[in-house]
């Protein structure tokens, strides 16, 4: 998978949670938007790899991981990404919930409010993780 369809992927599963948000689907709401923030991470790590290049095999096996803090390491935004929950209170908020996600999300039962705040927290236009990955993608 490239870049542009990582990013398609990470834009797709934004609307896919919105769209089950409405239909009152609150687990898959919430898994989906996780995994969202993981395909735009995704993309990031793509962006520093060179076409036409074998890839680092210690990268390669760092990318295969659904953990967030993880991905933000591999793709070399971490030091970037404190300084900008440092600086911005309500973005360093939306991180708290979101870092609660994980891949076996999918398996939880949620409730509309935890949901909510989660999507909330990885879309908000100024201050969301998601808009704030995309910056580097």
């Amino acid at each position: 998978m490239n870049r542009a369809e990582l990013r398609r992927l990470a834009n797709d599963r934004i609307a896919d949670a919105r769209a089950l948000l409405a239909a009152k689907r609150w687990a898959a709401a919430y898994y989906l938007a996780g995994y969202a923030v993981e395909c735009a991470l995704k993309a990031c790590i793509a962006r520093r790899v060179k076409a036409e290049e074998f890839p680092d095999k210690p990268l390669a096996e760092k990318c295969w991981t659904h953990n967030l803090e993880q991905l933000f390491r591999v793709a070399g935004l971490r030091d970037a990404f404190e300084a900008a929950l440092q600086a911005d209170p309500e973005l360093s908020a939306n991180w708290d919930d979101v870092k609660e996600w994980t891949e076996a999300s999918r398996y939880a039962r949620r409730t509309k409010a935890e949901a909510g705040r989660l999507c909330n927290a990885i879309t908000a236009k100024q201050h969301g993780v998601f808009s704030w990955v995309k910056r580097y993608w």
